[in-house]
């Protein structure tokens, strides 16, 4: 991460001044430019500082959403979508300035095809508020990054989270969208059908693109069938080795896995401490079997061989509700946790993702330079898909300190591209990241800004995202 990648762009003064002259006439108290609702509408998740927006339109419906795309472009005014704020990379700070679209009040669910195993629904429903609605149709949506993100937001960042392993991510679970492109208009990439040759896959373009393309209004979801039984459990290991192996084990033994996510000793220690657990200090998987009466006992077992013969604890794995309740709670309480172990310090929450097989290298590497440089930074992982995060805790207000954390994220950065990885396995590009995404794929950048250039020729939509334009 580099603090100069999250510079402010140029303001369109004029352009800005009309835009916020004509929303308030049109919208009166659905668009606000008070300085509270504009600090409540941009980046504040790391240490990447805000950049407010002029103004923040509260959308209630696609028409709404076209309105103020359609006085944008006229007057060439950077347009933000913001679902909940999760994000991690800056996605939502305005760089140029410009007016926020808040999808809070764009909170429904369309429609629910439960034969179909699907959905349709508002960008600002949140992933928690859907599977309540679905609780009664004996279907969920899998995807869980930890956060009560909103579906817009995840499916703009491509999201993933703890479930990715089984259900794999957004970019799997998305139908369709329908989209306001540059123009005002209202576009659908897809129907609900399950597969389809028909053109370009304009879905996945959108997907992941961080609202750089244009603004989602309604995102179509797959959906999958309540498991009859779900059990979770937690096993130490000796050494984040031992553990990777499992994981890899695991994997290459066709064990459907829901979840297996790895805490290092610092997080173990922190989830101990915050949780009121009592596991034992050392590199710890938690795991979690989705299936029936019969195949989840088998599927624990097996692990709890994999485990043993990796040097593991004991694999003791339950089907209690509240048991695995507690268990998840601690491991999505994580990022909490790991504040309480240094509570003036600030959090810089970044990830990365390699190949399975190299996953031990880089995490066991990454505690290394940690430890090093002496800075204190837990680290947990989606352990079956390769992604990894590190909460380092620094000053934020000493020179020093915020060099070794860019330092340090750099070289981690470097060490997952040696590896034949990535800058990021579902935080996404934003402002920090820029520099890595020129390094990972180095001319292909070139080709998204073309695309960019295409679909958005005056650069309206989230500027100062993923690349610098021109």
């Amino acid at each position: 991460m580099a603090l100069k990648d999250a510079k402010a762009g140029t303001r369109n003064e004029a352009g800005i001044s009309a835009v916020l002259g004509i929303l308030k006439q049109s919208f009166g108290e659905r668009f606000q430019t008070g300085q509270s609702f504009r600090e409540q509408h941009a980046h504040t998740t790391t240490y990447i500082p805000p950049q407010l927006p002029d103004g923040v339109l509260f959308a209630e419906s696609a028409d709404d959403v076209k309105a103020v795309v359609r006085a944008c472009a006229i007057h060439k005014v950077p347009v933000i979508g913001f679902g909940v704020g999760t994000s991690l990379e800056g996605q939502v700070n305005a760089a140029n300035g410009g007016i926020s679209i808040d999808f809070s009040r764009m909170n429904r669910v369309l429609e629910v095809n439960p034969e179909d195993l699907d959905c349709t629904v508002e960008p600002g429903v949140t992933r928690e508020a859907l599977n309540i609605h679905l609780r009664d149709t004996g279907l969920f949506f899998p995807i869980d990054p930890g956060a009560n993100a909103s579906i817009g937001g995840m499916a703009s960042t491509r999201a993933s989270g703890t479930n990715a392993v089984r259900y794999g991510t957004m970019k799997d679970n998305v139908l369709a969208v329908t989209a306001v492109t540059a123009n005002g208009e209202e576009i659908r990439t897809a129907r609900r059908a399950r597969k389809s040759s028909a053109g370009y896959d304009l879905t996945r373009l959108f997907v992941g693109a961080e609202g750089t393309l244009g603004i989602l209004t309604s995102v179509t979801l797959r959906l999958q069938a309540i498991p009859q039984k779900i059990a979770g459990g937690a096993c130490a290991f000796p050494s984040i080795k031992a553990a990777c192996d499992a994981v890899i084990m695991t994997i290459q033994m066709g064990i459907p896995v829901a979840r297996i996510e790895l805490l290092d000793t610092v997080q173990i220690r922190a989830c101990n401490a915050y949780s009121k657990l009592s596991y034992a200090e050392s590199p710890t998987l938690f795991l979690e079997f989705h299936g029936t009466d019969e195949t989840v006992p088998l599927q624990s077992a097996g692990f709890g061989e994999i485990a043993a013969e990796c040097g593991g604890g004991e694999f003791l794995w339950t089907a209690n509700a509240e048991e695995r309740t507690k268990l998840w709670k601690a491991r999505h309480d994580a990022y909490w946790s790991a504040r309480a172990l240094a509570p003036g310090l600030a959090a810089l929450s970044t990830d990365v993702c390699v190949p399975i097989s190299r996953l031990a290298d880089c995490v066991s590497e990454t505690q290394a330079d940690i430890e090093t440089h002496g800075m204190l930074g837990p680290i947990v992982g989606h352990a079956g898909d390769g992604n990894f995060h590190v909460l380092l805790l620094f000053d934020d207000k000493s020179a020093e300190d915020i060099a070794k954390a860019e330092g340090f994220v750099q070289r981690l950065n470097r060490r997952a591209l040696d590896m034949d990885g990535t800058c990021t396995g579902e935080h996404g590009i934003g402002q920090g990241k820029m520099a890595f995404l020129e390094q990972e794929l180095g001319g292909t950048v070139d080709l998204m800004r073309q695309v960019k250039q295409a679909l958005d020729p005056d650069n309206i939509f989230n500027p100062g995202k993923i690349f610098h334009q021109g």
